[in-house]
């Protein structure tokens, strides 16, 4: 039997009761038929990413979905220079950045420099080509208000504390870097990246595109924020230790690095965007497509994350909404050996605006699939379901198994 299978993920989809949507999650609040009726006609359950409690980002999380070990985590940053294909080498140091809006006392206005989506390949390519101190530095942007900032150079470590404060703290300094260790590497790094994050401030301060957005009464993104460092390295994918092909469709760039460094094949469109607008018919028609050449394909919804974060429950409930038609597309043209499943890479409760530890639901529809008495998709049926409470890993190697992949112990 050729078993396949596509996954689902709703970003950030778990959440809290909220008093604002009569005491529902937003996934329970929201009308989502398809995704109910999969659960009725498959098996469901519970998933920690990692262990009970233990927040993740949107990294680790894919990372675990994708079939990757927690320890083998290289860091956000190269993840991220991988998802937008910048052209990071072995031993170069990585940050995930944003462009972000401070005023002249270094205080945090706007940590996403109001979500700016237009020019900032402008902005990136006034802070590339820099060298200070024997390393050059090169940005390119990523999704939104993203970017991904590389250090090349001699003698350098990825032991170095973030200049961003994170959210919700808008209205804090941002911090200056620090080395995390004693060693000489991450001390001149530090300075490095300190002396490049105000030659950047200066760059951006009087660039046009800023001006533009300060005439047209919108936050200038005169500030790179940096997080996540990682010294880019190798991995052995996990299509080869498991022989499959896969392919990852997305319009998020950390989810197109995961999927790049598992050896998925990635799959993206300017239609794709991280956010509301994006084009779920077509995420839908490719997923049905890539599963014809591959053993698994990935889907991925941003949206209910972004809510969450911004502390959105109605809006979130809507994006919900989305990723539902999203599965009732795939669901109507699923191939007969294919199994749909569903998941997330973390809880964004809205209250908290942050990921949290709360496991997320998890469901598997298709052939022979062993059905339980769960009639719908939310944190609260789910955790009556027949797959139990399971961490990522277990839930990845469930699939695993599903198309065969998984070996018999013993004779």
């Amino acid at each position: 039997m050729n078993r396949k299978v596509i996954i689902a993920i709703a970003d950030g989809s778990g959440d809290r009761p909220n008093p604002l949507l009569e005491h529902k999650t937003p996934l329970e609040y929201a009308h989502t038929p398809h995704l109910d009726r999969l659960a009725a006609e498959g098996i469901t359950g519970m998933m920690d990413l990692v262990g009970s409690g233990i927040p993740v980002g949107t990294d680790m999380g894919h990372l675990i979905l994708f079939g990757f070990q927690p320890e083998d985590y290289p860091g956000r940053g190269p993840i991220e220079a991988l998802g937008i294909g910048m052209d990071a080498r072995a031993g170069d140091i990585v940050l995930r950045c944003n462009f972000a809006n401070v005023d002249e006392t270094g205080i945090v206005v706007d940590r996403r420099a109001g979500r700016i989506r237009e020019g900032t390949d402008l902005l990136a390519e006034a802070l590339s080509g820099i060298e200070l101190q024997g390393v050059t530095f090169y940005c390119k942007p990523a999704t939104e208000h993203r970017a991904v900032l590389i250090l090349r150079g001699e003698g350098l470590s990825d032991q170095i504390s973030d200049s961003d404060p994170k959210a919700p703290n808008d209205g804090s300094p941002y911090q200056v870097i620090r080395a995390l260790d004693s060693s000489d590497a991450a001390r001149k790094t530090a300075a490095v990246l300190n002396e490049y994050l105000q030659t950047a401030y200066q760059i951006l301060a009087s660039h046009s595109v800023n001006k533009e957005r300060a005439g047209s009464k919108q936050l200038p993104a005169n500030f790179l924020l940096t997080r996540g460092a990682g010294r880019m390295v190798q991995h052995n994918p996990v299509t080869e230790r498991l022989n499959i092909k896969g392919s990852c469709i997305a319009g998020e760039s950390t989810v197109l690095g995961v999927g790049l460094l598992a050896g998925f094949k990635p799959v993206t469109d300017s239609r794709m965007t991280g956010n509301m607008d994006t084009d779920i018919a077509l995420k839908a028609k490719l997923a049905i497509k890539e599963i014809e050449e591959n053993d698994m394909v990935l889907v991925h919804l941003k949206a209910p994350d972004l809510k969450g974060h911004d502390n959105q429950p109605f809006e979130k409930a809507k994006a919900l909404e989305l990723f539902d038609k999203m599965v009732g597309m795939i669901a109507d043209e699923l191939p007969g050996n294919v199994y749909l499943a569903v998941a997330a890479d973390h809880s964004t409760p809205c209250e908290v605006g942050e990921h949290t530890g709360e496991p997320v639901p998890i469901l598997i529809f298709g052939p022979s699939i062993r059905k339980d008495r769960t009639l719908q998709y939310n944190e609260l049926d789910c955790a009556y379901g027949g797959l139990g409470r399971l961490s990522g890993q277990e839930f990845v190697r469930t699939l695993h198994g599903l198309i065969g992949r998984v070996k018999k112990l013993g004779n």
